[in-house]
């Protein structure tokens, strides 16, 4: 077996497994979802949930991690971590924590895969929605098993946009960026997951998403299968994304040029 077969064949063992687990990690979430109208959640900062949910799910998915693969580092939103080593898992237990705890069915279980600094395997896992999207590096992008491209979109006027709200961003930024956004006549968006934002750029339900400041829970899964549908991303990673949060813009291909002027993002 040569040195790329071996490797992948790691990748592969592992997000075979990670997809059982998250799919367990999936059913435990859904089983803790508040009903709607009955919010349970506390606060960690302005609009910032937190649920005995994230807790229990992250826990979980970190103690399956560290059973089966004792030599791989995990990181996750909750409890921190580290990613160190060549193989390193990053977890965002629930991505759209205030969807969840008011009983919206736009939440999902991210988890992704590092071999070093390069992400080679993603799932977001959406339970109450019914939606799995899962890549691999060079095997495509998937959701519930059928392949997704990004978009075709051409005309900005047909476009749909999502910009993420973040209590992170400077006053007014929010404003100017969905200022522009109409300027080119699209249609604007923000719906509270920056995971499945990312994920339904890579689907071609949405032909661009933004947000300011996101950290690296949100966007490890995604990252993989973005490249693997085809989007254009801005260089998360290479801005410095593994160690604190940055923007990320991503879009499809022929609205990224548009985008990336309107946002005042750098694609390159």
């Amino acid at each position: 077996m040569t040195v790329s077969n071996t490797h992948h064949a790691s990748h592969s063992v592992r997000f075979q497994a990670a997809r059982s687990l998250v799919a367990d990690a999936a059913k435990k979430a859904l089983a803790m979802q508040p009903a709607p109208g009955k919010p349970q959640a506390s606060l960690k900062g302005h609009q910032d949930y937190v649920t005995e949910a994230d807790k229990a799910v992250e826990l979980f998915v970190t103690q399956e991690l560290n059973g089966l693969f004792p030599d791989d580092s995990v990181l996750g939103e909750e409890q921190g971590g580290n990613i160190t080593g060549r193989f390193r898992w990053v977890i965002d237990p629930i991505d759209g924590t205030s969807n969840y705890a008011r009983g919206r069915n736009r939440w999902c279980i991210s988890l992704g895969l590092f071999d070093g600094d390069t992400p080679v395997a993603g799932i977001i896992h959406a339970p109450a929605l019914g939606e799995v999207f899962t890549a691999q590096k060079g095997q495509g992008a998937f959701l519930n098993g059928r392949p997704i491209k990004a978009s075709q979109t051409h005309n900005m006027k047909e476009a749909m946009v999502e910009i993420g709200w973040s209590p992170y961003v400077p006053e007014g930024w929010f404003q100017e960026k969905m200022t522009a956004l109409l300027d080119l006549g699209a249609m604007p968006r923000s719906l509270g997951s920056g995971a499945l934002a990312l994920a339904d750029v890579a689907c071609g339900r949405s032909d661009g998403y933004l947000e300011k400041v996101i950290f690296l829970w949100d966007v490890s899964a995604a990252l993989v299968i973005l490249k693997e549908a085809g989007a254009v991303v801005s260089p998360y990673l290479e801005m410095g994304g593994a160690s604190k949060p940055q923007t990320i813009l991503a879009c499809a291909p022929h609205t990224a040029l548009p985008l990336s002027h309107a946002f005042k993002v750098d694609l390159s």
